[in-house]
């Protein structure tokens, strides 16, 4: 049940996402002490340690060391990987946990349709009290129930991609979820995120690659399907022909960030300036050209790590993407080839942390708990499926509390 509850929250309340994660790593932790889980699993561990504990030291060497503390709070979200890990008993559940996401996600894209095709117009709810004013606030672009269309775009980006390599296998499972993926293809077009957009296809890209001769039918088929939406929605296809053209606003705009960002970067090139404090100095350093005067963060998540957290903070960070491209590649490796549905499950995951990174240089999706929760989530996958086959996924467990474990782990007690 709280399982369940993460993941209708992921889909649908932050609110809800975070109460079900807390219960349930203290559900965790309890579990392991009374002997009903094996020995715990802390996967990616080090990294996530690492970063953790710089962050810390940029904070407190910052020129504001009490905003940036309070900044920190958002790394607790990291130990969604933990938790969604040992939470998942063995291989079966580890599927059931991926499939139950792609619908809730599916499902926010149907209520983000509904909520654009019902949408008075550009100024709908703004005073808006009763709920369903409140759902069709600022809906001339999909946002389904997310705060903002970014987060709904980076979500439905990350489950498309994710679910490639199983609609490529064209098994029993393809008819739902092909209808999962049209409608939540059709919510991603009218976020119209751009960014988005972009990790999209880089993490097709990456799936149909390791999915070999079905990749190359898949990003066919998804291809005309891109095609029609870009056709029959003339907001899209405007929007598309945004992406190249250096003379657009927003990305004038996102130019200017990045040259803020690299002076701040050169200024402070170890410990960078502390978590949370790019909206205290941007005012003063933006030019004249710049559109926006003030900002939280500068729209590239690498460089925003960098801003805040220096070289060493960034090195962190990238270590924890490429320890888990490198462990999660070992698992795929590793699974038989009578194990399709895995397969595809941890070949899905790594192609959605692609587009995961990818949308990050656009937008600091790192930033946006609904985002990286689902991210970390999907991370999870990956080592949940190789303890449910007993393969060796080199994550460090924790000691045994008591007894002998029996062939699950699992404690034995003498009666």
């Amino acid at each position: 049940m709280l399982v369940a509850a993460l993941v209708i929250g992921m889909a649908v309340s932050i609110s809800l996402a975070e109460i079900a994660f807390t219960v349930l790593f203290v559900w965790v932790l309890l579990a392991r002490r009374a002997g009903v889980l094996g020995p715990l699993r802390w996967p990616l561990l080090l990294p996530i340690v690492t970063f953790a504990v710089w962050s810390a030291v940029a904070a407190l060497v910052s020129e504001w060391p009490r905003e940036s503390i309070l900044a920190l709070k958002s790394l607790l979200t990291l130990g969604m990987v933990f938790v969604v890990v040992n939470a998942l008993p063995n291989a079966a559940a580890a599927r059931r946990f991926a499939t139950w996401l792609v619908l809730a996600l599916a499902g926010a894209a149907v209520a983000a349709l509904v909520q654009v095709a019902a949408c008075p117009g550009p100024a709908a709810g703004e005073a808006a009290t009763t709920l369903l004013g409140k759902f069709l606030r600022k809906c001339t672009r999909a946002r389904g129930f997310y705060s903002i269309y970014m987060t709904l775009a980076g979500v439905l980006a990350m489950m498309l991609v994710g679910t490639l390599p199983r609609l490529a296998r064209v098994g029993a499972e393809a008819r739902w979820l092909g209808a999962a993926w049209i409608v939540s293809g059709a919510a991603l077009a009218v976020t119209y995120v751009r960014g988005a957009w972009v990790g999209f296809a880089a993490g097709a890209v990456m799936a149909a690659a390791g999915l070999g001769r079905r990749g190359i039918v898949a990003v066919a088929i998804m291809l005309v399907f891109v095609s029609v939406l870009i056709a029959v929605l003339p907001n899209v296809r405007a929007r598309v022909e945004t992406i190249p053209d250096p003379s657009n606003a927003t990305a004038r705009d996102r130019l200017v960030m990045l040259g803020v960002g690299l002076r701040l970067a050169g200024d402070h090139l170890l410990a960078g300036i502390g978590p949370g404090n790019v909206k205290r100095v941007y005012p003063q350093m933006v030019p004249p050209e710049g559109f926006r005067r003030s900002t939280s963060h500068l729209h590239d998540t690498p460089l925003q790590i960098m801003v805040e957290r220096g070289l060493v903070g960034l090195a962190a960070w990238l270590w924890l993407f490429a320890a888990f491209f490198r462990r999660a590649g070992m698992i795929l490796l590793r699974l038989p080839a009578d194990a399709p549905g895995d397969r595809a499950l941890v070949l899905g995951s790594l192609a959605a942390i692609v587009t995961f990174l990818v949308a990050g240089l656009f937008e600091y999706n790192f930033g946006d708990t609904e985002v990286l929760m689902v991210a970390l989530a999907l991370m999870a996958v990956p080592f949940a499926l190789a303890e449910g086959r007993g393969a060796t996924d080199g994550c460090p467990r924790a000691a045994s509390a008591g007894g002998r474990p029996d062939a699950r782990g699992r404690k034995q007690v003498s009666s």
